[in-house]
């Protein structure tokens, strides 16, 4: 059976996650102190999960590209 070409993940449109799994978790306690090795895996504390914000990007005007142009030569 085939799959469906909508139901197909294109690797674009991977969002990001806001579940981590137990490794995840686990290094990110580490990084905070919050757990040491050998501590139980088990009734792990919350990680926050930071989503990543994009800024836009600024459109340059064409004047300014020209004058930077002109000011290398």
């Amino acid at each position: 059976m085939t799959l469906d070409k909508s139901l197909k993940v294109k690797t674009g449109a991977i969002k990001q996650r806001n579940v981590l799994t137990r490794a995840e978790r686990l290094l990110k306690l580490q990084e905070s102190d919050r757990w040491q090795e050998g501590d139980g895996i088990l009734g792990l504390p919350k990680v926050r999960v930071q989503k990543l914000a994009l800024k836009k990007k600024k459109k340059v005007k064409k004047a300014e590209e020209s004058d930077d142009a002109g000011d290398a030569s």
